[in-house]
């Protein structure tokens, strides 16, 4: 008997509101970003072990696991620091030519980024950067355009990439003025 594949819609569920936080050693010069639940990101410096950090930047962000309504699969999405718009760059960068080959059927290129450093924190899997482009694209199901979201690590050189993250900075609260 073959089995059945879900046809999954996606639903976000479990939905935080915070900031990225990103911090940078002065010593070391490492850059370090993570989230923060508080709803007023700490600012200050601080000392962790070797490192002396200092806040280079807050932005409003959230946190979210998507739920599927038909067989109510979950997929965290903790990693998931944002996501960057590609606007192209040079010939040789792997994901502009994908850019460039997914232009012509009005589909645009996103990276999912996870948070830094790269090397130490843990970053979005495939399976769930698929899941993430098939939340994305069932709702866009009326336009003539789609959504592909490619892996951070496809990037040869974050120092030449032009893309930049989606991101509301310089927020200083997530509640509406009352």
């Amino acid at each position: 008997m073959q089995e059945i594949k879900c046809a999954h819609n996606w639903t976000m569920i479990n939905v935080r509101t915070g900031y990225i936080i990103t911090e940078n050693c002065f010593q070391c010069n490492k850059t370090a970003t993570y989230f923060c639940l508080e709803d007023n990101p700490p600012l200050e410096e601080h000392r962790e072990g070797d490192h002396f950090w200092n806040v280079m930047e807050s932005a409003q962000s959230i946190q979210f696991d998507l739920e599927c309504d038909s067989c109510h699969a979950v997929a965290s999405f903790k990693e998931l620091a944002g996501l960057m718009l590609c606007p192209g760059c040079e010939e040789k960068c792997k994901i502009d030519q994908y850019r460039k080959e997914f232009e012509k059927d009005h589909i645009w290129v996103y990276i999912a980024c996870g948070f830094l450093p790269v090397e130490e924190a843990k970053q979005l899997s495939q399976e769930k950067i698929f899941i993430l482009e098939e939340y994305f694209n069932q709702r866009r199901k009326s336009t003539n355009s789609g959504i592909k979201i490619i892996s951070y690590e496809m990037i040869d050189s974050l120092k030449n990439c032009h893309a930049e993250v989606i991101k509301d900075v310089g927020m200083l609260s997530l509640r509406a003025a009352e």
